[in-house]
């Protein structure tokens, strides 16, 4: 537990105390007191976070080294294209079984798995990255 942990601890107890001794009636406002002081805590920290994170990719642009690729993706960008594949893969393999019996079902698959597999390697990269050029051309442009 650090200073800043036991300072708010202290508050805390501290507001506890002023609605015990006042009552009721007082509650709400110690009650937004207390909350205001936790959001600039908050703040504060939120604050110290970005400009450490502002600071290191200065610093790492600076050194000559590439800029810092987005991450890969959250949850649904990463799963979300394999989820709606496995949807349509069963109309699809109903389309290659009725047409082309076993075959069709087994080409139908493996254009299945070929998408996924482009996609989790590299079409997601590639993508990202032309977006990304995209958007910061037309910064300049405005």
């Amino acid at each position: 537990m650090d200073a800043a942990d036991t300072e708010l601890k202290k508050e805390l107890n501290a507001t506890l105390q002023a609605r015990s001794e006042l009552g009721a009636d007082y509650e709400s406002a110690l009650v937004e007191s207390f909350l205001e002081k936790v959001e600039q805590r908050l703040d504060g920290t939120l604050d110290r976070r970005v400009r450490r994170h502002l600071a290191e990719q200065q610093i790492t642009v600076a050194r000559g080294a590439r800029a810092p690729e987005p991450p890969l993706g959250h949850f649904g960008e990463r799963f979300g294209f394999g989820i709606i594949s496995l949807v349509l893969a069963i109309p699809l393999s109903a389309i290659g079984v009725a047409n082309a019996g076993i075959e069709g079902l087994v080409v139908a698959w493996l254009g299945i798995v070929g998408v996924n597999v482009f996609q989790a390697g590299h079409g997601g990269r590639r993508f990202r990255r032309r977006e990304t050029e995209r958007r910061q051309a037309s910064e300049w442009e405005d």
